[in-house]
């Protein structure tokens, strides 16, 4: 299984990074070709089910989340259930002086990739998440309504 760790520090309270973090449809817009949204619920509870779709003309698949812990505003858990995409994430939100740590871990296993390809998972999923992760602790406050 391919693992990673992010590490941010940000200048904005726990609650306004778990804001920005759980603002699932936020986290596609650094990911190519990727549509996130909540398909199961509202996206607060045990049991919501957030999906990233990903496609390309014909070609597409499907990760879907799974909130297995949901504890505001500090921890949350993802169990990814997909065909294609199986694993997990965690997000974190610690307060650290005025401000606060946010970790972002995860566990990928990609169908059909290779075990010897962890690595090169790893490496991919810390690029392309850690933009992800900025962005979302940069972004102007989620609309709440």
């Amino acid at each position: 299984m391919a693992r990673f760790v992010l590490t941010r520090h940000s200048p904005l309270p726990p609650a306004d990074c778990w804001a920005r973090l759980t603002c699932w449809p936020r986290h596609g817009d650094r990911v190519p070709l990727t549509r996130v949204g909540v398909v199961r619920g509202t996206g607060r509870q045990l049991g919501d089910v957030v999906l990233a779709r990903t496609a390309l003309g014909p070609l597409r698949f499907d990760d879907p989340m799974e909130l297995v812990e949901f504890a505001p505003p500090a921890r949350c858990r993802l169990a990814k259930r997909g065909r294609v995409v199986r694993g997990g994430a965690e997000l974190l939100v610690r307060p650290v002086g005025a401000g606060s740590e946010v970790v972002w871990a995860e566990e990928l296993r990609i169908t059909g990739v290779p075990r010897l390809f962890d690595p090169a998972v790893a490496l991919a999923g810390r690029l392309l998440f850690g933009r992800v992760l900025d962005h979302l602790l940069a972004a102007p406050p989620p609309a709440t309504g």
